[in-house]
């Protein structure tokens, strides 16, 4: 151990402290490195004599140079400056554009700091693993996004909804405007799907072929795909054969977390609702989750991952691109009532049961009154959890809702360690229905 750290060890900084402090110089040593030499020049030795540490020191951080790339990159995006609140978009035609025009010109790295990102797509695709969360996180990002359109759909209908004027003829009786039914806002996943396809190709033409891309044309090309139709297979076909939630009573005592869709506090012991707990290859079961719940509810997405070295800061930089787009575009009172948390140390998992995670892990637990009342595990947990405590039959054979849909078909293994909880489930003395 250097001589400096072991007087800064004197001094009473602690080995937590100690390891944050070099954690960040590394980063700091990491963002200069790749700026100066990008990604393929880079070399992690370089990047230790910048941060005044040894080789070792920066191993005992990241678990590589494409771990360091990530977090250098995660760290940029969360700290991009946030946007002025917006006024509401009037319809979704009028939100994706504005969504297009901060993704195409808004973000931190496609801007100034374009170099650095400039070998992130090759990373990406230089691992199946990284290929597959990050396939899930763009899910996971349409979903909010189609989500947030739904919204801006709905209260159009609803500011044209019926309301009485006066006729112009005396003493006629008012007369009734008739109006769209508010109440059915179609489903726009698939709509953010085809927005999210075509401004990440665009992206990546954008860097591969400077000048092709015209962002006004590619605006404007965005709005159109607010008419994409959903193909109304809601719910997805596995449902009715997914195992229902187990009844159990049991303390729930979660540990401090952030949501970082909002970038606040989430206080998750705090309401009651469905608590899920998934790994970085199924987030596309959040909208099972939120569509499953009932109005109200709480609605928490915890993400957990077998390697938090890389997947994790990738999830950071895709979700701190999706929250500057989200905010940037819809006012809060137009975000789903859904909140995501990431859980690096597994603290959440093990509050809600679990004893191991991976990448495949699907589990929902329903909070009612600062209990655990129920508990499901494995593919179709999420709408298991969330419809637990709906009365008359289960959701999973009940008539579909309007607004719901089908995630895709490419849906990756549930981990067995979803399904393994500890303690085990104790059946309540009051059975939650069904």
């Amino acid at each position: 151990m250097r001589t400096g750290t072991m007087a800064r060890l004197g001094r009473g900084l602690s080995r937590l402290q100690l390891q944050a402090q070099n954690r960040a110089k590394v980063l700091a040593a990491a963002r200069a490195e790749f700026a100066a030499r990008g990604f393929e020049g880079a070399k992690v030795d370089a990047i230790a004599e910048r941060a005044g540490l040894t080789r070792g020191a920066v191993y005992s951080n990241f678990s590589g140079k494409r771990a360091l790339y990530f977090s250098v990159l995660a760290d940029l995006a969360e700290g991009a400056p946030a946007p002025r609140r917006p006024e509401p978009p009037a319809t979704p035609a009028a939100a994706l554009g504005a969504y297009a025009r901060i993704l195409l010109t808004g973000l931190p790295l496609t801007s100034e700091h374009g170099r650095l990102g400039s070998r992130l797509q090759q990373e990406i695709l230089a691992e199946e693993a990284t290929r597959s969360a990050y396939a899930q996180l763009l899910k996971l990002d349409a979903v909010v996004l189609g989500l947030c359109l739904e919204e801006v759909h709905r209260r159009g209908a609803s500011a044209a909804a019926p309301r009485r004027v006066r006729s112009r003829e005396p003493g006629s009786a008012p007369r009734v405007v008739r109006s769209p039914d508010p109440g059915a806002a179609p489903r726009m996943v698939r709509a953010a799907e085809a927005a999210l396809t075509f401004l990440y190709g665009a992206r990546q033409l954008a860097d591969s072929a400077p000048g092709f891309v015209d962002p006004f044309h590619a605006v404007a090309a965005c709005e159109r795909l607010a008419a994409v139709a959903d193909d109304g297979s809601w719910p997805p076909a596995y449902l009715p054969y997914a195992a229902e939630a187990v009844p159990c009573d049991r303390p729930w005592e979660p540990p401090p977390a952030t949501d970082v869709l909002r970038a606040r506090p989430a206080r998750l012991g705090g309401a009651d609702g469905v608590v899920a707990v998934l790994g970085l290859q199924r987030l596309e079961a959040v909208e099972e989750l939120v569509r499953s719940a009932e109005p109200g509810a709480q609605v928490t997405a915890v993400l957990v991952s077998a390697d938090p070295h890389e997947l994790t800061p990738l999830a950071r930089l895709t979700l701190a691109e999706l929250r500057t787009c989200v905010s940037g575009v819809f006012p809060p009172e137009t975000w789903p009532a859904l909140r995501i948390v990431y859980d690096g140390t597994h603290a959440v998992a093990g509050a809600v049961g679990l004893d191991a995670v991976d990448d495949g892990t699907e589990a929902a637990v329903r909070i009612e009154a600062g209990r655990i009342t129920a508990f499901a595990g494995g593919r179709g947990a999420c709408h298991a959890a969330a419809s637990s405590s709906a009365t008359g039959p289960s959701a999973a054979t009940a008539e579909p809702s309007p607004a719901a849909t089908k995630p895709s078909p490419a849906v990756t293994r549930t981990s067995p360690a979803a399904t393994r909880t500890s303690p085990p489930p104790v059946p309540a003395e009051r059975p939650v229905p069904h």
